[in-house]
C-alpha cells in the first residue's frame, strides 16, 4: 500500500516518532513488530545524523525498505538531508513503501530543487519552516502562494514549524518549566498560524526536547491546540501516548461541535453555558469531529497516568 492508496488527514499521524535513519531497529519500528502503537514515523537523515554517517544512512533504509510491509493505518516518512538527498533516496528501489518526505529548512531557496523532484510521484511532503525566512511576514506569504499552486498544494500534508531550529537562530534554547510560548517563538507560531490556516494548510507542533516534565508538556499541547496546531512530533516513544491523550476531546466541545455541524442548526444558541454561531464555528467544530474519530472523547485520567513513562 503506498501514499496513492492511503486516506491522509493531519490528525491520522497522530504524534509522529522522529529518529536517526540508521538505527538498527528501524525495519522492525516501520512493521509495527517495535512500538507498534505508533500511528507515524519519521526517519531523519538530516540534524540526527552526522555528516560522515550520512552515506551509510541512505544505504541503511535502501537495506530496510526491502522488508517494510505495508499498513494502511500505520504512516512512513524520511527526513531528507538536502535535495541531493532526496534524489538518492528517490531512486531507492521500494521507496514507494514510504508515504513521503519531510523537507527540511524549506524556503524559496530549494522550493524547486526539492518540488521538482516529486513532480508524477505519489509521496505527500511536509516541508519544515526553520529558517530566517519564518521571521519574515512577507517572506512567510511569498511561499505560501507558491504552495498553493494546485500540484502542490495537493501533495502539502502539512507544514512543520521547526521550534529548536528557529531558536538556533536566536541564540536561544527553550528553559525548563516553559513552553515554547513563553520564548519569542510563541508570536512566531501565532503569525505562521494567521499566514497560512486561513489558506488550508495545516500546521505542526514543535517537539518538547525534556523528557522528565509531564506538567509542562501538557501545558504546551493544550497552547498547541489553541493555536490550531495538529500533531507534535514525539522524540521518545513514551511522549507519544501522553501526547495523543491530549487530542481527545472534551464531551461538551464534541457534543457542540456535533450540533454546530448539523444542518437544522439555529444560526446561533446557546449549548453548555456557551454561544454557539454557526458562521463563526463550524470550521471548529469540524476540527473537533476529526480529533474525536481519531483519539475519542476525553476519559478525566489522573495528573500522573504518564509519569511513569518518563522514569
Amino acid at each position: 500500500m503506498n501514499a496513492e492508496s492511503k486516506l491522509f488527514s493531519p490528525w491520522s499521524l497522530g504524534a509522529p516518532l522522529y529518529m536517526p535513519g540508521h538505527r538498527r531497529d528501524l525495519m522492525e519500528i516501520a512493521n509495527g513488530e517495535k512500538f507498534s502503537s505508533l500511528r507515524s514515523m519519521i526517519f531523519c537523515t538530516e540534524d540526527a545524523v552526522s555528516s560522515r554517517d550520512v552515506d551509510s544512512c541512505v544505504r541503511h533504509i535502501g537495506l530496510c525498505l526491502q522488508s517494510f510491509r505495508a499498513s494502511p493505518h500505520r504512516f512512513r516518512f524520511i527526513r531528507a538531508r538536502n535535495p541531493d538527498i532526496l534524489a538518492r533516496l528517490l531512486d531507492l528501489p521500494d521507496i514507494e513503501k514510504v508515504d513521503g518526505f519531510v523537507l527540511p529548512k524549506f524556503n524559496q531557496s530549494v522550493f524547486h530543487a526539492y518540488l521538482d523532484q516529486l513532480q508524477g510521484t505519489p509521496f505527500k511532503v511536509m516541508p519544515t519552516l526553520e529558517t530566517r525566512d519564518v521571521f519574515d511576514f512577507n517572506a512567510m506569504c511569498e511561499l505560501r502562494q507558491g504552495l498553493l499552486q494546485d500540484d502542490i498544494a495537493r501533495r502539502v500534508l502539512m507544514l512543520r514549524i521547526g521550534g529548536n531550529d528557529l531558536m538556533h537562530l536566536l541564540g536561544i534554547r527553550r528553559p525548563r518549566s516553559l513552553t515554547i510560548y513563553e520564548t519569542p517563538i510563541g508570536h512566531t507560531i501565532a503569525q505562521l498560524a494567521t499566514v497560512f490556516k486561513p489558506y488550508g494548510f495545516s500546521l505542526s507542533a514543535p517537539v518538547f526536547e525534556y523528557l522528565d516534565d509531564m506538567a509542562t508538556l501538557q501545558k504546551e499541547i493544550r497552547l498547541d491546540l489553541a493555536h490550531g496546531l495538529t500533531g507534535k512530533t514525539a522524540i521518545h516513544p513514551a511522549q507519544v501516548p501522553a501526547i495523543e491523550a491530549a487530542y481527545s476531546v472534551e464531551e461538551e466541545d464534541y457534543e457542540m461541535a456535533v450540533k454546530l455541524n448539523e444542518q437544522t442548526a439555529p444560526a446561533v444558541f446557546k449549548m453548555h453555558n456557551a454561544m454557539c454561531e454557526v458562521a463563526t464555528h463550524h470550521h471548529w467544530g469540524r476540527s473537533i469531529i476529526s480529533r474525536q474519530k481519531c483519539y475519542g472523547v476525553k476519559i478525566p485520567q489522573p495528573q500522573d497516568k504518564y509519569a511513569e513513562l518518563f522514569v
